[in-house]
């Protein structure tokens, strides 16, 4: 008999009676979803807009399908985007849905965002569009990568799925570029069954925003009673009425469970006595906290005996065999094969936090 011995959590959501409340609303009204936004969806948007200082807002159903939506704002076809290798796939994936090639450059071994240096050198006059992760949280450095897409003349696309609440002096992530892609899931800051969006502030963004409304609907607009016209290719992706009212109350609560992150990371950070480690930043979101440690098997098990569950974030992108190619990215494929991200979400209490800082000390330090 297989008994699951583990105590403590690498990602758990944090919901009360109001979740559960205005699920069971949502069901009793027997009006879940709607291609066309309405309801539910139609205030997620507005209050997520609000929340991020964005011009517009399209909700979607994951950040899967934002990444592909925002792209295809672009006429990437066979062009060149520009991205860090150590992400999720969906980063990757989005670019080849869009028959573009990904660039994969390398990253800043600090913060583990993709290094504006390293973008630099792979620009080409093929190069359309650059596609940074805000990873873990940290913000990467826009204020470098708008300055080299003025120079250059390519576009920015912020992947911010794990970036939900991240600012950079003062000013949110979704407010400062084009279109700024986020992910809701049960694992995220934003806790929701399914879910993503889509913020956008570029100068187009009212034209823009009616494109993606029917993007997101299987191309669908016009739509006029019972009358519709489908003008170009779009595919099913909106957001459903269940995982927009939990959203709205998520919301709600996004920036205390965010202090909660921060005041967690910043023991981790205090009391960990590993040298790599993530940096302590308070406009960090801290989706994820990472370290890096040289026998990564083996410190896995050592944790799982200890009832910690734990996890790696990301295998890099250019390994994976629908991607692999011959490209050098040192820094990339050393912390691939180190890093380890440990439980940092609002529900662990003082002595489950005090239990992971031990046991990773005692564990390191054999």
């Amino acid at each position: 008999m297989y008994i699951n011995i583990m105590k403590i959590k690498l990602f758990d959501p944090v919901i009360n009676e109001e979740e559960i409340s205005v699920v069971k609303n949502v069901l009793k009204s027997h009006f879940w979803a709607s291609g066309s936004g309405i309801g539910k969806v139609d205030k997620f948007e507005k209050n997520f807009l609000r929340f991020v200082n964005s011009k517009s807002c399209i909700a979607v159903n994951s950040g899967t399908a934002a990444l592909d939506l925002a792209l295809r704002l672009f006429n990437i076809k066979n062009k060149y985007v520009i991205l860090p290798s150590l992400s999720f796939v969906s980063t990757a994936h989005a670019v080849i849905y869009n028959n573009a090639k990904p660039i994969f450059v390398d990253i800043n071994e600090e913060t583990l965002c993709i290094d504006p240096a390293e973008v630099e050198e792979k620009i080409t006059e093929k190069t359309d569009l650059v596609l940074p992760v805000h990873f873990g949280g940290m913000t990467c450095d826009l204020d470098k990568l708008s300055k080299q897409s003025k120079k250059f003349n390519f576009s920015i696309i912020e992947d911010a799925a794990h970036a939900v609440g991240s600012s950079i002096k003062g000013k949110m992530i979704g407010s400062h570029g084009n279109a700024v892609c986020f992910s809701f899931h049960p694992v995220k800051n934003l806790a929701m069954p399914s879910g993503g969006a889509i913020c956008l502030n570029g100068h187009n963004w009212q034209k823009e925003t009616p494109i993606l409304q029917s993007l997101r609907w299987c191309g669908i607009s016009d739509r006029k009673d019972h009358t519709y016209d489908v003008k170009r290719l779009g595919w099913n992706y909106y957001m459903n009425e269940i995982s927009a009212a939990i959203g709205l109350v998520q919301l709600k609560k996004l920036k205390k469970l965010n202090k909660i992150r921060q005041k967690i990371a910043k023991r981790y950070n205090d009391e960990i006595k590993i040298s790599s480690k993530m940096l302590f930043n308070n406009e960090c979101s801290y989706h994820l906290y990472w370290i890096r440690v040289k026998n990564r098997k083996q410190f896995i098990k050592d944790m799982k005996k200890k009832g910690i569950e734990t996890g790696i974030h990301y295998k890099p992108i250019h390994k994976m065999t629908f991607y692999k190619n011959k490209i050098n990215l040192p820094i990339t494929e050393k912390i691939g094969n180190e890093i380890v991200t440990i439980p940092i979400h609002p529900n662990l209490n003082e002595s489950e936090i005090d239990f992971i800082i031990k046991s990773i000390n005692q564990i390191t330090t054999k």
